[in-house]
């Protein structure tokens, strides 16, 4: 497996070697030695989610409050733009993000520490993603970001259009609002989740 660290200290891109023949493929999305090494820790599983979306899907960006939950996230079927944002007030890269492609080619994966934020835009129909988490979901827990904030500026192809976001995305504060009121975790605070 090949590991990149992408340029939001605390993520990963994972590329797996894939076996393939005259029946399909064969590939390891998961392996707890590489994740355990490039992050510094063993990923805690303590639930698993999958989504499926229509093609230009928004979602996110989202984030859970300290301790969090990290994430590994792949693309199962079809193909994304995932993006893992930095919203902890004082990094060297706050407000900042970066962007890989998850497909069903290529078997990608992400790895997203506590305290990052994390969205990602469906490029094709009915795309689904599958996610590994260190901690369970507790509504009380999780923010959201504005995704279209332009303070963040997250791009995505103009043959999408615009994107298609939820509700709760709509309406939810930016960044700087959300930095004002004290509701974002700092580098300090997010600094034991990470090497």
């Amino acid at each position: 497996m090949h590991v990149r660290p992408l340029a939001i200290p605390g993520s990963f891109e994972f590329t797996p070697r894939q076996f393939d023949d005259n029946r399909g493929s064969f590939a390891e999305w998961y392996r707890h030695e590489a994740v355990e090494s490039a992050v510094g820790h063993s990923l805690d599983l303590r639930q698993a989610n999958i989504s499926r979306s229509k093609r230009g899907v928004l979602r996110g960006i989202h984030y859970v409050d300290l301790p969090g939950q990290g994430k590994y996230v792949t693309c199962a079927y079809g193909a994304v733009l995932d993006f893992v944002v930095d919203i902890r007030v004082g990094s060297e890269t706050y407000g900042k993000w970066d962007v890989v492609r998850l497909d069903d080619l290529d078997r990608r994966a992400i790895y997203i520490a506590e305290g990052l934020g994390h969205a990602y835009v469906a490029l094709e129909e009915n795309s689904i993603v599958t996610y590994l988490c260190s901690n369970t979901y507790d509504a009380a827990t999780e923010g959201a970001i504005q995704p279209l904030d332009p303070t963040i500026g997250l791009t995505f192809p103009n043959e999408l259009g615009a994107p298609v976001l939820s509700e709760k995305d709509i309406v939810a504060p930016t960044l700087l609002e959300l930095e004002k009121a004290g509701k974002l975790p700092t580098w300090n605070e997010a600094r034991p989740f990470f090497q």
